[in-house]
């Protein structure tokens, strides 16, 4: 295989670790608008990877500057190491789905890329960079999303204080549409700049461009197309965890749940972090339910999730080593 076989392939398997992603976390962008049957499941699948594809002109590319080069030092990474890496993430996020946990595509990613790296060069292949704040929002971003939502909550029953629920219901059955719109936007343009991040790496090893150049406008075009066509074809096992089986969910509810999980998210991206919209609905859920009394959320399901997130990161990280063992097997140099 020429290098720009190798090339070509790895950018290939980013992609289609980005239309796995959008597959995945398709249940973060519409299982709340699902769980109140404000939109069929098609409607909001067509709805969400509409948003999702919009996000390509907006809010740059820090994100994906992150995850190139905020996390394995650029000088010692290869493509083979970007490739084990993806293979890593995508191995994850396939068993995690078949489970129906909603675990972090994007922690699978950064997971995947620096167990990768440690096995092509041990602890030094990692660097400080964006790891202390990244992984600081694994706690952060459900806190924000849940204590956003909540203030949300009491926000619309005080507006709302003199209306009845159908009253309210009826009225934020169409902010909703408005609430899923923002949620999703938000999650095409952080998640898609995971993928952006991971091609760039490759592009910078292979020397077809510098690390101080900008991300090419194909690569942006390339990784929101295959995150809208991911969430197109739908993830219904997560949807029924996210959307039923952690807190039942109302319109007014639904709608207070996406805008704080959007809001969370598009901090993130603002301070150049590829955060996990996972965390963040799940969080955001979370404050709708406990708004109500603690005990409606089911606090198992929740146990649940949450441990799930904290085997993501090592998950990955020890698959991809082992996938990079097996092609140094076969490639000695790489």
């Amino acid at each position: 295989m020429t290098p720009l076989q190798l090339v070509v392939l790895i950018v290939t398997i980013a992609l289609i670790f980005d239309y796995i992603n959008g597959f995945h976390d398709a249940a973060n962008s519409i299982a709340t608008i699902v769980a109140t049957r404000v939109l069929t499941p098609f409607q909001a699948v067509v709805w969400a990877a509409f948003f999702n594809f919009v996000s390509a002109f907006s809010f740059g590319t820090a994100v994906a500057s992150t995850v190139g080069t905020g996390f394995v030092d650029l000088n010692l990474v290869t493509p083979y190491v970007v490739l084990a890496g993806l293979l890593g993430a995508i191995a994850w996020d396939l068993i995690t789905w078949y489970l129906g946990l909603p675990t972090s595509s994007s922690h699978a990613l950064i997971g995947g890329y620096a167990g990768a790296g440690i096995a092509k060069a041990g602890m030094a292949a990692l660097i400080v960079g964006k790891w202390p704040l990244t992984l600081a929002f694994i706690v952060l971003a459900p806190l924000i999303g849940l204590v956003v939502a909540y203030v949300l909550m009491l926000a619309v029953y005080w507006l709302f204080r003199n209306s009845s629920p159908v009253r309210m219901d009826s009225y934020f059955r169409k902010m909703q549409l408005l609430s899923a719109a923002m949620f999703s936007y938000a999650h095409g343009t952080n998640d898609a700049q995971k993928t952006m991040g991971i091609i760039f790496a490759v592009l910078v090893t292979a020397n077809y461009l510098q690390a101080s150049d900008p991300i090419p406008f194909w690569v942006i075009l390339a990784a929101h197309a295959a995150i809208a066509l991911g969430t197109l074809s739908g993830g219904w096992r997560i949807v029924h965890t996210m959307g039923g089986k952690l807190t039942r969910l109302r319109p007014r509810g639904g709608f207070c749940a996406e805008t704080a999980a959007a809001l969370s998210v598009l901090f993130a991206t603002r301070l150049g972090l590829p955060v996990s919209t996972t965390h963040a609905i799940a969080g955001s859920i979370a404050g709708v339910g406990s708004f109500n009394r603690l005990k409606a959320v089911r606090w198992g399901v929740a146990k649940r999730i949450v441990w799930a997130w904290v085997v993501t990161i090592p998950a990955a990280a020890f698959i991809a080593w082992i996938c990079f063992a097996v092609i140094r097997l076969i490639h000695p140099d790489a």
